[in-house]
């Protein structure tokens, strides 16, 4: 059994910080923890925009608190988000995040992420058999 805490992981290599500000994670459970999954709490800033697009990676998202929207670039939808909401990425769609107030999402990425990965310029993370240090920061 793995028990973590949410504040005391915030204190280790655990919380991963946005080179361009926008967002925090803290990465709760990893691949390497033995799961096929792993699971983020995420926070957006309020007055951002994110450009995301996981095309190696299915991400179930649930907000606990705060107030955006996510807009799907292919289609040019956009869904307001907020307390209660989830939104699942299924079709890999590549999207913006827009934060109105600050927003905390939990976040299930599978395959499982190891921690380390580093947004491409594309929005997308390597796939899992790639190394983290081959890719762009965004």
């Amino acid at each position: 059994m793995i028990v973590r805490n949410l504040e005391v992981a915030r204190e280790t290599d655990r919380l991963v910080t946005a080179e361009n500000g926008n967002w925090d994670s803290t990465r709760l459970s990893l691949a390497d923890d033995g799961g096929n999954c792993s699971f983020h709490i995420t926070r957006i800033y309020a007055g951002t925009e994110t450009h995301i697009h996981y095309k190696h990676h299915f991400e179930a998202v649930y907000c606990i608190e705060g107030d955006g929207e996510v807009e799907t670039l292919a289609d040019g939808k956009i869904w307001p988000i907020k307390p209660g909401d989830i939104y699942i990425l299924d079709q890999h769609d590549e999207h913006l995040l827009r934060a109105y107030k600050t927003m905390h999402l939990a976040c299930v990425f599978t395959p499982g992420l190891s921690g380390k990965e580093i947004h491409r310029e594309d929005g997308s993370y390597a796939p899992a058999h790639e190394e983290a240090d081959d890719e762009k920061p965004l």
